[in-house]
Parts: C-alpha cells; structure tokens; sequence
C-alpha cells in the first residue's frame, strides 16, 4: 500500500506565527489566554495549555496585568476597546492575510461601498471581518444568497480568507449583475489556494483520502469536501480515529491537512498507514 502525502499541507504562515507568538508569551503564573481558542486544532491548544497558555471567551474573565492573547481568527474593533480599558497586556496573533480582510473591509465601507462578504456566518473569522465593515456589511455563501440580494450603485466585495477559490469565483458571478460599480478584493489566502488544489490533485490520483484537522476547522473540513468529489474521503483529527476496513482494497491512500494540524499529528497518521 503506497501512502502520499498532498504537496501542500498542515501549518501556514498565519497559524505557525500565532503559535509562536502564543507560545513566547506562555506565562508560568497562568496568567496568559487566547480570546477563544488561537487555531482550530484541539490537540494543539491542548499542547499550549500544558505550556502556560489557557483559554478565555471573554477578556472580563481576566484581571488587570494578564496577557490577553488575540487569536488567528482575530477580533474587532470593540475588543481592543474592552482590553484596553480592562487593563490587559495584549498579543496580537491575528493571521495578517485576516487582519487584510479586515482593513479591506473597513475602507471599502469608509468609500461609500455597500460591502459584501462571501464566507461562513457563523465563523469567527467572518464576524471580525464584520465588526471591521461597522457591522454594516452583508455576509453570504451561496449563489443563492447572492441572487437575493437588491441591486445597489456601489458593491465591494470581500472574503474569508479559507473561502474555496471556485465558489468564491461562482458568487462572484452573479454579484457581477447587482451593480455597475463591483470592486472585488480577493482576500483568499495563497495557503488555502495551494491545500485546495493540491487536495484535488492527489485526490484524484488515490484510491482513498485522509483529511486530517479538527472538526471545528472550515478549511479542513472544506478540503474534505472537495476530496469527496474525487474519491472516498474521511475526515479525522488524530491517528486513533482510524479503522481497519477503510483500507480494504486500497492500493494508494493520499493525505492532505488543514491549515491549523500541527505536523506531529500528522506525522503520526502518516506512519499508522504505512503499516497498513
């Protein structure tokens, strides 16, 4: 049995840094917190919370002098307000390709734009995005919503950054008919194109696909979504999730992980299969 590993995958530029960032300001009193959890991985905020870096989801739940650490997914504008005034020592991990999101979204609505952001509702991400456009922007993630929407004189348009590049694409088609004055921000990042379509490849060469990340994770879960499209897909956040059968007749099994799976849990997939 032949087991590949995609060309492009786990831990990107945004995550690497806020991990890092996390990890230097680990305090040994407790005393040090990420906003919600700082990436979309258990077994990695687990790790960090063994390190001296816990969990909040609020800044009130902190005192006066603790470090509030703002995670990738990042936050708006009233809570560097809150923190500020709570009296915190803040880190700021927000991924810079979200913290581009945000100011695009901020400027646009600044011009007169009416803003619409293509990505996940309930995500985050989207909801910094949001915050930033002073909650006056439209959020959607279908043609559908899109087809819904009224015409307006002036349209800009944004996007989570792990949004798939296709539907993006797909969306912004038809939001092409609802003004004459379209300004589109691509604010995808370069390391969803690159998982995406490194996914779709591999997928299409193997006989079964791995898609290792958390749950909770939009950009993982979006890869296993397109890995489905080519062949039989499971999506699973450690090595002990992994079950004999699904390698019955299997030849090639391709691996693929999202932007937030450290490397050590993929590593530990990766060799389980081998022994397959």
């Amino acid at each position: 049995m032949k087991v590949i590993l995609a060309e492009y995958l786990g831990f990107c530029y945004g995550v690497k840094r806020a991990i890092g960032l996390a990890r230097d300001n680990a305090r040994a009193d407790g005393r040090a917190a990420t906003l919600g959890p700082i990436i979309h991985n258990p077994q990695m905020v687990s790790r960090l919370e063994s390190e001296g870096v816990g969990t909040v989801e609020s800044p009130a739940e902190m005192s006066r002098g603790d470090t509030i650490i703002i995670r990738s997914h990042g936050v708006g504008p009233e809570v560097y307000e809150e923190v500020e005034q709570l009296g915190l020592q803040v880190v700021d991990a927000t991924c810079p390709h979200v913290k581009q999101a945000q100011m695009a979204a901020h400027r646009l609505v600044s011009e007169g734009y009416n803003v619409v952001i293509i990505g996940e509702k309930q995500h985050p991400e989207v909801k910094s995005i949001f915050e930033w456009s002073g909650s006056k922007a439209v959020v959607i993630d279908s043609e559908e919503e899109a087809a819904e929407l009224m015409p307006c004189a002036h349209m800009g348009i944004v996007s989570q950054t792990t949004f798939s590049g296709e539907k993006f694409n797909q969306i912004v088609g038809v939001l092409l008919s609802k003004s004459n004055d379209v300004h589109i921000l691509r604010t995808i990042c370069t390391a969803t194109d690159q998982r995406q379509t490194a996914a779709i490849k591999l997928a299409a060469e193997v006989d079964l696909m791995l898609v290792i990340g958390g749950k909770n994770s939009a950009n993982t879960t979006r890869l296993a979504q397109l890995c489905a499209e080519k062949c039989s897909t499971y999506h699973i956040e450690t090595a002990s999730e992994l079950r004999s059968e699904w390698f019955d007749g299997i030849e090639n099994i391709g691996i693929t992980a999202g932007a937030s799976t450290p490397d050590w849990v993929i590593k530990e997939v990766y060799e389980k299969c081998k022994k397959k």
